[in-house]
């Protein structure tokens, strides 16, 4: 299945493009001439995310344009216009000037995905502060560790998750935190905390954006790494470009989109494209409330007339196992792209697009680092299932191989494995790591940025990802990537995730072991368990396919989507988890 192409032809296409002829775009492509697309800050004051996201809006008929529409977990609605968040942001920022807090000071946020969310972060951004979300179901520790490295000044919860993740405990060790403001306090605050309404009801609506140089640090996003303390990326205003491109390019905004990003904010899919691409484009995005909820969304994608939809491998493969017999139940009419982000896409998944939605699913990559989406599949582009696509106008992307010495070698023979490597500069790459310059020097080699990423480029120039340098299984002399094997095991019709890692053998060095969950309707047993054994060996034959496969109600995942290969090796190994902050299902 996974040889098959999508042929994709632009007059099927419900409409034109913003890419149509990929190889002549990015010819003509410059990151300057892009940029020239966004209006900057008037009278030559520089470049501000905020500006660009909301009060460029205020002065043209978008101002009354829906920007976002809310939905509670209980049925409720709140709307708000482009006008509504040019007011409420400068609220939030005259709040921020009124406690002392400027330029460069870190404001985080902890909470659900709620709209005091969104215009905390304008409103943090339009007074030159850092925006730092952190996902709320944290538990204490990764709050505290986030908000010690980040040096978090000012942190936006609710009175709820104040109690629940002990802040006013966290707060003895953390000197730099002066204020907390509360969200949907009902009467006096807790001790020492405030009204977060009460301060935006005194505040005033008008608010003149500094002069902000486009380099001027304005997010800071946590990722971890397999071992070791999250890692805060940095990233400036100018990455606001990136964000405008690539919504048009690689998500294909038109102005009268309804948008719907699935990712909460807590990670950098949520605000880069839950918060700061669409408003860059005046269309109208949902926010849900909700936790995933195969028909919820089903609904959302009916009723709220979605037309571009952005989600993420794991709640694809959730919405298979629950089957494409009630996904059929609705109607998507008004859907025309759907893409999606966190983790490769399994092939099967792809196609299950076609079958559920009558679209296939377009996958793309990018990092924590990149600020944003770097290669992907375009609606104009055919798609082959598996691929992560191609890079983007403005970005170069090469398979190289790092040497000990630190000198690179590009990879010019197609279908030739090695590191997947991007030439700086594009305006999202991060600026650094907070507090640790050498994590940072460690990325680039011979003038690229090293990802971390094992792939491919086959002749057509689609990229192939293989897995995380460190996931990699050496099998008996082959490199196998756990990717593959799991892209395999998800074709067989039981097979509904599928987590591969290397076990250490005597005689062969790592031997392939899978966990698998499986679809609704079927059960674990040992005649399944054989049948997909060979199932995988006639895929993939005898070298690649799994020798071992064991039963798992559910594959350890990030809240991203990101299946915790290195978790599962732990646990296989009795050796110590590491950080599991970001798994999905822990607080």
């Amino acid at each position: 299945m996974a040889r098959e192409i999508i042929e994709k032809k632009l007059a099927d296409l419900p409409v034109v493009p913003n890419m149509v002829d990929y190889e002549r775009t990015r010819a003509g492509f410059t990151w300057e001439t892009a940029g020239t697309e966004l209006e900057g800050l008037p009278v030559g004051r520089g470049l501000n995310i905020a500006h660009e996201a909301v009060d460029r809006h205020s002065h043209c008929p978008r101002r009354d344009h829906l920007a976002l529409r809310w939905l509670g977990k209980q049925g409720e609605v709140r709307d708000f216009s482009y006008g509504d968040l040019v007011d409420l942001s400068s609220r939030f920022a005259n709040v921020l000037k009124g406690l002392g807090v400027g330029k460069g000071d870190r404001i985080f946020t902890l909470c659900s995905r709620a709209p005091e969310l969104y215009i905390s972060a304008l409103g943090t951004l339009k007074n030159l502060g850092v925006f730092c979300p952190l996902f709320s179901a944290f538990g204490p520790e990764p709050i505290q560790e986030r908000l010690s490295i980040g040096e978090g000044r000012v942190l936006v919860t609710t009175e709820a998750l104040y109690k629940r993740r002990k802040i006013e405990e966290l707060r003895k060790s953390l000197p730099r935190l002066e204020h907390v403001l509360l969200i949907g306090t009902k009467g006096p605050s807790l001790p020492g905390t405030f009204s977060y309404h009460t301060l935006m009801a005194e505040a005033s609506g008008h608010f003149e954006i500094p002069p902000t140089d486009p380099e001027d640090m304005a997010l800071l996003h946590f990722t971890s790494g397999t071992t070791g303390r999250p890692k805060g990326a940095i990233h400036v205003h100018q990455a606001v470009i990136a964000h405008y491109v690539t919504g048009k390019y690689a998500l294909d905004f038109h102005p009268e989109d309804i948008f719907w990003c699935t990712s909460d904010p807590g990670w950098v899919t949520g605000t880069s494209y839950g918060i700061i691409a669409p408003l860059t484009h005046g269309i109208t995005s949902i926010v849900d409330e909700g936790e995933f909820d195969a028909e919820r969304w089903y609904r959302i994608l009916q009723n709220e007339k979605v037309t571009v939809w952005y989600t993420a491998p794991t709640a694809v493969r959730m919405m298979m196992k629950v089957g494409k017999d009630t996904a059929r139940k609705f109607d998507y009419r008004n859907l025309r792209f759907i893409a999606s982000v966190g983790e490769p896409l399994n092939p099967e998944a792809v196609f299950w697009g076609l079958e559920a939605f009558g679209l296939p699913i377009h996958d793309n990559w990018w990092q924590t680092e990149t600020g944003g989406i770097m290669i992907a599949n375009y609606p104009a582009m055919s798609i082959k299932p598996g691929s992560m696509g191609k890079p983007l106008p403005g970005i170069q992307a090469a398979i190289v191989h790092r040497y000990k010495d630190g000198t690179v070698e590009v990879i010019e023979e197609p279908d030739t494995q090695g590191d997947l490597a991007l030439r700086p500069w594009w305006p999202s790459i991060f600026r650094g790591y907070l507090r640790d310059e050498k994590r940072y020097r460690d990325c680039f080699a011979g003038g690229w940025y090293i990802t971390g990423d094992l792939a491919r480029r086959d002749p057509e120039g689609y990229f192939w990802f293989i897995g995380r340098a460190d996931d990699v299984i050496k099998s008996a002399g082959h490199l196998i990537g756990p990717f593959e094997v799991e892209s395999a095991l998800m074709e067989h019709p039981a097979v509904a995730e599928a987590g591969v890692i290397g076990k250490p053998d005597p005689v062969i060095g790592e031997m392939v072991k899978a966990y698998v969950s499986l679809k609704r309707g079927y059960g674990p047993s040992e005649s399944l368990k054989m049948e997909i054994l060979g199932f995988a060996r006639t895929r993939l034959g005898p070298a690649v396919a799994p020798k071992e496969i064991e039963f798992r109600d559910s594959v350890p995942k990030t809240r991203s989507g990101k299946i915790m290969r290195r978790l599962l090796k732990a646990r296989e190994l009795g050796l110590p988890e590491g950080d599991i902050s970001t798994l999905e299902g822990e607080e």
